[in-house]
């Protein structure tokens, strides 16, 4: 089962060239850089764009191929966009219902209303857009996409016109979609900390090329690619939570390769956490140190160097029982002590949190 997309289009200056296999499960990001042909791209899946001689298959089902072309009206997905787009003569719940009631085969009754729950926006139903804030106005759009049923839902970067408090209130309700309805989602960003925290699977995408493309973890944490995050480099690792130290507002999570305090983030004992670590706030050493601030160090095998883009530094990807990390320090230290891969280190993480 998965979404099959082999695209070539040529623009003035500008070629998106694919081939694609992504799970028709989970949050799959498409990720790059302004201009990388990441909305291009969507726009060619939902059939807003027709690439000639493409090929689309969702599970098995041709929407493109040499001979076909199903337009965009009678393929099964619901797309959101940047802006809302809500109509603002219309409440909430009739911006829904416009979409619904040109569906298909809509939700049920009792279906909407549990995702109108999920998205928190039951107390807003009789409220206009202009009465919304734009992180309210943002999840009634996405209710009106799931209205109709979607077998696949585009999300083309849907916190990009929000401010940082009004994405940090989004979020969560993002990871309960994610978490509880059993829709695959394309999700174009290109902000490292949401695809940290929503994806499963990323395609990391550079000048209409794919770079790279496959799991979360695996990928964020290469240091071969082309493509440079400086400050937001890092890797995630999926733990559970094992204990809370609420003297210290701590806790520790673990996972196969050790185990790491970081901020409490208040989830119950045993949940499944996500953890990004950023590459700045790693170090190594050659042994365990005395006497520091640092509460996590742990053993590890470095696996892979390459250059950063900062000619002063250079990325260290290191391996803890499995688990991949990526420390950020300076070319001078890695020659003084002689790190290279199969090396055995230290891993200092002075930070790391929890993404839910």
């Amino acid at each position: 089962m998965s979404l099959v997309a082999r695209f070539r289009l040529d623009y003035p200056g500008f070629c998106l060239d694919v081939d694609l296999d992504l799970p028709s499960r989970g949050v799959s990001a498409l990720f790059g850089h302004s201009g990388s042909g990441k909305t291009t791209l969507l726009r060619c899946i939902a059939g807003l764009v027709h690439a000639p001689g493409g090929r689309l298959a969702f599970d098995g089902e041709a929407w493109q191929d040499a001979g076909h072309f199903l337009p965009p009206h009678r393929r099964p997905l619901g797309y959101v966009f940047q802006e809302a787009g809500l109509f603002p003569h219309l409440s909430a719940r009739a911006n829904i219902d416009y979409g619904r009631r040109r569906a298909a085969a809509p939700l049920e009754p009792a279906a909407l209303d549990h995702v109108i729950e999920l998205l928190g926006i039951g107390a807003l139903l009789d409220r206009r857009p202009d009465q919304l804030s734009g992180g309210e106005r943002q999840r009634v759009a996405i209710a009106r996409a799931l209205a109709v049923r979607p077998r696949l839902l585009l999300m083309d970067e849907p916190l990009a016109a929000l401010d940082h408090a009004r994405k940090q209130e989004i979020l969560p309700y993002l990871d309960r979609l994610r978490a509880e309805l059993d829709i695959p989602i394309l999700y174009v960003s290109h902000a490292p900390d949401e695809v940290a925290r929503l994806a499963d699977h990323i395609v990391v995408l550079e000048g209409g090329r794919a770079l790279a493309q496959g799991p979360l973890a695996d990928t964020l944490a290469r240091v071969d690619l082309p493509i440079r995050l400086g400050d937001d480099t890092g890797a995630v690792i999926e733990a559970s939570l094992a204990e809370r130290d609420e003297n210290w507002h701590l806790a520790r999570v673990e996972f196969p390769g050790g185990s790491l305090w970081l901020p409490d983030p208040g989830l119950p004992p045993d949940q499944r956490v996500r953890v990004r670590i950023l590459a700045r706030d790693v170090g190594i050493s050659l042994t365990r140190q005395a006497g520091t601030s640092v509460l996590n160090q742990l053993p590890g095998t470095i696996t892979a160097i390459a250059d950063d883009g900062d000619p002063a530094l250079t990325l260290v990807q290191a391996d803890l029982g499995g688990a991949a990390v990526v420390a950020r320090v300076a070319r001078r230290a890695v020659a003084a002590l002689g790190l290279e891969p199969g090396r055995a280190v230290w891993l200092e993480i002075k930070a790391a949190s929890a993404l839910g």
